[in-house]
């Protein structure tokens, strides 16, 4: 198949070099002019899986506009383009009273441009939206601009930023929301050859809901894993105990991911998604917004860990470190970090950070070192990378995630789990 694309960032250049491998023929358009200089040189400035690898091998074409990517007469146009959330909606900071939707001009307005191309050209393709966006939203802001020669479906993906080709190639299932029924089928044949795993076709409303309530079930594991983390750690349980035992019970508890004991979820879906369909909540008159708890436990509990931290910085008289900016091992991606939350509960209590450091990452907050502590330090592990650096003699590491070496001379308090080693 010929398949174009009208957006090329962090979702959509990955899904690209992913259809690749498949053996179609894919070009595509972003608004960004970086871009083609990625794909030309082979390097993207952000850590993704198997892109370095695919960016050496690939035909890839980035091309000058969405009207020359119609030209290429494709048989399916992706649109992954951006539905962003303001910072302070994406969970790095305390949950703010006011709700607002995600701001869907950059996809309403490629949308429109793709439209308007297809209908100047007059070729009729599949038009594919993988775009997160809230119930409602395609009939509302998209449908309206699309025209005839747009026959939709919406397939949003169950991707992380970080790990897109593995995810994209190796779904549970792929989500379809059907609004033309043979481009559907045109598109559950290719996902069900791709992946060869189930595609589950329903509404495009069903469909957009599927994808939300997804991340929203993702929090709300990973605020119950945090939770019998810290309760644990106050009644003398280990963490990794309890997850032990109830992850055998995978009739009823379905899967132990997520529940690992640890710090909040992040990244560009899980917070801002709740704290958007918070805004729904209210916006509906939902009889309890259950999306806005499962914020404010994931931000208690970084209000604990901060708290722990600021608790042995006073009576050590120790400057505190950060490890890890990212919001999730092996990544450089920062947005609804927890780290970033927890950077600011710090803060907030009137305890200046020293430094913080990961090597992952090559933004930090302003006035942040990149450096690991030179000397003694209350350190706190706010991203499991797992391949950290010896602490220096005499410092404290506060490790929410349990993994933390053992160190002749340094104090790990493992969080949740009973061993504290000194």
């Amino acid at each position: 198949m010929k398949i174009g694309f009208v957006g090329l960032g962090k979702l959509g250049l990955p899904v690209a070099l992913a259809l690749e491998t498949a053996g179609h023929e894919v070009f595509g358009y972003d608004i960004n002019p970086a871009v083609a200089g990625y794909v030309a040189n082979r390097q993207i400035p952000y850590e993704e899986v198997y892109v370095p690898q695919l960016l050496e091998s690939t035909e890839l074409r980035v091309l000058a506009s969405v009207e020359a990517v119609v030209a290429e007469a494709p048989d399916v146009v992706f649109v992954p383009v951006q539905t962003p959330h303001a910072v302070r909606f994406e969970g790095v900071t305390r949950l703010p009273e006011e709700r607002v939707d995600f701001d869907y001009s950059w996809l309403r307005n490629a949308c429109s441009d793709l439209a308007d191309a297809l209908q100047e050209a007059g070729h009729t393709t599949i038009v594919a939206i993988i775009s997160t966006v809230l119930p409602g939203t395609i009939e509302r802001e998209i449908m309206p601009v699309l025209g005839p020669e747009c026959r939709l479906v919406y397939t949003p993906q169950f991707i992380a930023m970080g790990t897109v080709v593995p995810d994209f190639l190796e779904p549970e299932f792929t989500l379809l929301g059907v609004d033309d029924h043979d481009a559907a089928q045109t598109m559950e044949e290719m996902f069900s050859k791709l992946t060869g795993r189930p595609v589950f076709a329903t509404s495009i409303r069903n469909a957009e809901g599927i994808k939300v309530f997804y991340n929203s079930m993702i929090t709300m594991k990973t605020v119950l894993g945090n939770i019998w983390g810290e309760l644990s750690e106050k009644l003398g349980m280990d963490a990794d105990e309890v997850l032990s035992a109830l992850s055998m019970a995978d009739r009823r508890l379905m899967s132990p991911a997520y529940l690992r004991s640890g710090v909040g979820d992040g990244g560009g879906c899980h917070p801002r998604d709740n704290i958007a369909l918070s805004w729904l909540a209210r916006k509906v008159g939902l009889s309890y917004d259950v999306f806005e708890s499962m914020m404010l436990a994931r931000e208690a509990h970084m209000d604990y860990i901060a708290e722990r931290v600021v608790e042995r910085a006073t009576a050590s008289d120790l400057p505190v470190v950060v490890w890890g900016w990212a919001f999730k091992p092996r990544t450089n991606i920062t947005t609804g970090s927890p780290a970033r939350l927890l950077y600011e509960l710090i803060e907030e209590r009137g305890v200046e950070i020293e430094r913080v450091y990961d090597p992952h990452v090559p933004v930090r907050p302003h006035g942040a070192v990149s450096a690991p502590p030179m000397g003694r330090s209350v350190i706190v592990i706010a991203t499991d990378h797992g391949d950290w650096p010896d602490a220096p003699v005499g410092s404290l590491v506060i490790d929410p995630f349990g993994s933390y070496q053992d160190l002749p001379g340094v104090t790990v308090e493992r969080l949740g789990r009973r061993t504290v080693i000194s």
